[in-house]
């Protein structure tokens, strides 16, 4: 993955920890939460294809930042910090080299295989 591309993720984490900060939550919720989103990995108990969809349905930025804009809509602090933990979660990701998942396996990414570097 190009350097480029992991300081942009790195500036995106910045702000879902800038987002977090005007919260009304302890310093401590974020980084007790950062691993949260991993719970859709369950998925690939069943099969890789509803692993894969359990999977980016909680590391798709799309999805956070709708969580967010929900939470701002109806003014919920709860739908607030998931939105920033989904989003800085899958920043965070991103920085690691784990994209969003193909369906017919889990080192498949959009960022391309698990555990190679792709400096493309």
């Amino acid at each position: 993955m190009k350097l480029s591309l992991k300081l942009e993720e790195l500036a995106q984490f910045g702000l879902a920890i800038y987002l977090f900060s005007l919260l009304d939550f302890d310093w401590w919720w974020f980084p007790a939460l950062l691993l949260t989103p991993d719970v859709g990995m369950l998925g690939y108990l069943v099969n890789p294809k509803i692993g894969a969809l359990t999977y980016n349905l909680f590391h798709h930025k799309g999805v956070a930042l709708a969580v967010y804009l929900f939470g701002v809509i109806i003014e919920s602090q709860e739908l607030l910090l998931a939105g920033c933990i989904l989003f800085g979660h899958s920043a965070m990701d991103r920085i690691l080299g784990y994209g969003l998942k193909y369906p017919d396996s889990f080192q498949n990414t959009h960022l391309g295989p698990v555990g190679k570097e792709n400096n493309a």
